[in-house]
């Protein structure tokens, strides 16, 4: 007969082989110092491939290591304030956003003007692109929420233009910038709420472009060649030459529109890039990752690494990109939450940090984190519903959660960085279950993003950066 010693060994293996099964499926362990950014820069994962169908360029965070060197002395905001940014920029998406809803109690209430974009303050993550011949690189904000894309432009004084890291671009300087004529096609054809009369004697196409934050800029409507690597450039992109600027002086030198308009540079070279593009946020701060415009080669011949989902607008508002959630689940599990609850749509946004889903998704998802997280000790938080305290901890068990999508595309969250912020749960609700729902970019991370507007979806590849 075995001892008790030999048995409770043996059951001890077992229990431990049941703990391990589980973690294969439902749950990650992971050790703590994996998660937390680096003080250095980490570019070694991101492999952009240059094509004729495709152009691709590297995307960083604004305050992370791998920004641009002049950048790297930039104050860094705390994070609640960023945290505050990013919730204003929401609540000015869902007021602009339910001017073209089906009605609900609030919209009595809602009077925004749609004209406004978003919020500049809130946006995370820029590219560098060359303006002009010879080409002049130029640190630009992207934003999937906006669609004018727009540099500041000499000559502009310090009561003109905010204070910038880089020289202000010099259009007097380019051998391919040109001025967009008042009566010219490209002119007119600038959506009403962006055009800004005519300037310059009445002979240039003025543009203006007012955000939800109060900032602005206002300029010239012109055409230049953009440059995304040597040799890889983009003719006749119509930007915004911005000589009157208003708002953050956060040293930036423009933005980068990727919205779903006109304007946006994803529809004005639709043409040759198939109105498509991606990007793959990275993990940590102090990891790059890219932008994408077009089907980069090995999602198009490597179609099976993505799951597809259909993709649409919202009335009277072609800029933002929508999906229908269906179902989440925690730990392997689906929680039990009617598709009723997500019959608002789900809002895909890269200026949002936390992702907002309707008050009985977030219940559902909440209390399942919340218990999958019991072993750990909670604290209170101004910023956050549900944040924990690991210290002590070496490493930390994450349940996997994964989001389905219409068409039963289903994503797998990073662990733990698309789940977890600041030790804090990144999730917060976003009000009744009619209202809009928004996928903020830490549930984005390390996921390659394809707008895909010619076949009118969006497609998601793990671990892509």
């Amino acid at each position: 007969m075995a001892s008790p010693l030999l048995l409770f060994v043996v059951l001890c293996s077992y229990c431990s082989y049941i703990s391990h099964a589980d973690n294969e499926h439902g749950f990650v362990v992971v050790p703590r110092r994996s998660y937390e950014p680096k003080a250095v820069c980490s570019a070694s994962s991101v492999n952009l491939e240059p094509s004729s169908a495709t152009l691709s360029v590297p995307l960083v965070h604004r305050y992370g290591p791998c920004a641009a060197s002049q950048y790297s002395d930039m104050p860094t905001p705390s994070f609640s304030e960023t945290l505050r940014h990013s919730r204003a920029r929401t609540n000015y998406i869902k007021s602009r956003a339910s001017t073209g809803m089906a009605s609900t109690p609030d919209d009595a209430a809602v009077t925004v003007p749609t004209r406004l974009g978003g919020f500049v303050d809130s946006l995370e993550y820029m590219v560098t692109l060359g303006f002009g011949t010879p080409s002049v690189p130029q640190v630009l904000l992207m934003d999937t929420g906006s669609d004018v894309s727009w540099v500041q432009c000499a000559p502009c004084n310090s009561t003109e233009c905010y204070p910038q890291k880089d020289p202000l671009f010099d259009p007097s300087k380019s051998s391919t910038y040109a001025p967009i004529a008042c009566g010219a096609d490209a002119c007119n054809k600038l959506g009403d709420h962006y055009r800004n009369g005519c300037t310059s004697g009445g002979t240039q196409c003025g543009y203006r472009v007012e955000y939800g934050d109060g900032s602005s800029t206002r300029g010239v409507y012109s055409n230049e060649t953009i440059t995304f690597a040597p040799g890889i450039t983009v003719k006749d992109f119509h930007f915004g030459c911005g000589h009157d600027q208003r708002g953050p002086s956060d040293k930036f030198d423009g933005l980068l529109g990727l919205g779903g308009a006109p304007e946006s540079l994803v529809v004005q070279t639709a043409s040759v890039y198939g109105g498509a593009f991606s990007y793959c946020l990275p993990a940590l701060n102090s990891e790059a990752g890219f932008l994408a415009l077009g089907v980069r080669p090995s999602a198009a011949t490597n179609t099976s690494a993505f799951v597809f989902t259909p993709m649409w607008h919202l009335p009277m508002d072609a800029t933002s990109y929508m999906v229908n959630m269906t179902g989440i689940s925690v730990g392997g599990k689906p929680l039990d939450i009617p598709r009723s609850a997500f019959r608002g749509g789900m809002l895909i946004d890269s200026g949002t940090i936390v992702t907002e889903l309707p008050e009985t998704a977030y219940n559902a998802l909440n209390a399942a984190l919340r218990k999958a997280f019991a072993a750990y000790p909670m604290v209170a938080s101004e910023d956050f519903d549900t944040c924990y305290n690991f210290t002590g901890y070496s490493n930390v068990t994450v349940p996997r959660v994964a989001l389905t999508f219409s068409g039963g595309a289903t994503i797998d969250l990073d662990v733990p960085n698309g789940i977890l912020v600041k030790d804090c749960l990144a999730f917060r609700e976003s009000g009744p279950d009619v209202g809009l729902g928004i996928i903020g970019n830490v549930n984005q991370r390390t996921l390659e993003v394809l707008y895909d507007a010619g076949h009118g979806k969006v497609g998601f590849r793990a671990g892509a950066c």
